[in-house]
């Protein structure tokens, strides 16, 4: 069994949890849970939908994976949604001081690292190779891990110095809008490198390499989730946050490879 396939196998027996999140849809109608996620929560949060329909037979959770910043744009545009989960806390705050969305919390964390093909044709191998690359892939600036990816490079001057910031800067050929972007161009070789979050590394162990980002120069990304303030279903939204929140939520990201978080209120 492939990594990908064990990594959905123990999402899915992380998620087998009781229905104390369970709320009775209205009039036994048919419901939709719309959930705006970044792009990196894909495969976890799928799973945990899994479970939440499991005990709201009557609902079907429908996802945008997308990055941070155009979710956050379509939610201001009028979009009908009814959870928001963001890969920063830029975007969320923005809809935060606009009243669009209400107490958010932490969900999760994450870790920035540096991926190469697995034939790793540049032949990096630590960070203080991407010199060496000709094609380097990062996020754009307004995405999450594009702007991780302008802090690290910052850190990396400080650390290798300044000519070194300006060569890995020259060797940048694309700027993506999520970071699956990013993601797929390293694995089709289309790429040298590129810089992902940990997790959707994990979702492709035959196609890239991990090099870690030296912990001077690295930092921890934090993921909020939040429920509209307009959300259609607000009592189901409340209840998938809930789960998301919940033990049974931070085993199935733990799973994913996110680090658990400890929320006030979680069970």
């Amino acid at each position: 069994m492939n990594r990908r396939k064990v990594v959905l196998a123990g999402l899915a027996a992380a998620c087998s949890v009781a229905p104390f999140f369970a709320v009775r849809a209205r009039g036994g109608e048919a419901q939709e849970l719309v959930v705006f996620a970044a792009a990196s929560l894909r495969e976890v949060f799928q799973s945990v939908a899994l479970t939440f329909e499991k005990h709201h037979p009557n609902l079907k959770v429908r996802f945008n994976f997308a990055g941070s910043q155009d979710l956050r744009v379509q939610i201001e545009q009028g979009a009908k949604v009814d959870v928001f989960a963001s890969a920063d806390w830029k975007h969320m705050k923005l809809l935060a001081t606009q009243n669009l969305v209400s107490e958010p919390a932490v969900f999760a964390r994450n870790l920035p690292v540096l991926v190469v093909p697995k034939n790793n044709p540049a032949q990096v191998r630590s960070f203080a190779d991407l010199p060496k690359v000709t094609h380097l892939v990062i996020g754009a600036p307004e995405v999450p891990i594009g702007a991780y990816t302008e802090t690290i490079f910052a850190g990396a001057e400080k650390l290798f110095g300044k000519a070194f910031h300006e060569q890995i800067l020259a060797r940048v050929r694309s700027r993506e809008l999520n970071v699956r972007q990013v993601l797929t161009k390293v694995a089709l070789g289309e790429a040298d490198a590129g810089i992902v979050y940990k997790t959707d590394a994990l979702t492709m162990p035959d196609k890239v390499q991990v090099i870690e980002i030296p912990s001077e120069i690295n930092l921890v990304a934090e993921y909020p989730i939040a429920i509209l303030s307009a959300a259609p279903h607000s009592d189901l939204a409340r209840a998938f946050v809930k789960l998301v929140l919940s033990k049974e939520g931070q085993k199935a990201l733990a799973a994913a490879g996110f680090s658990k978080v400890e929320p006030k209120g979680a069970k």
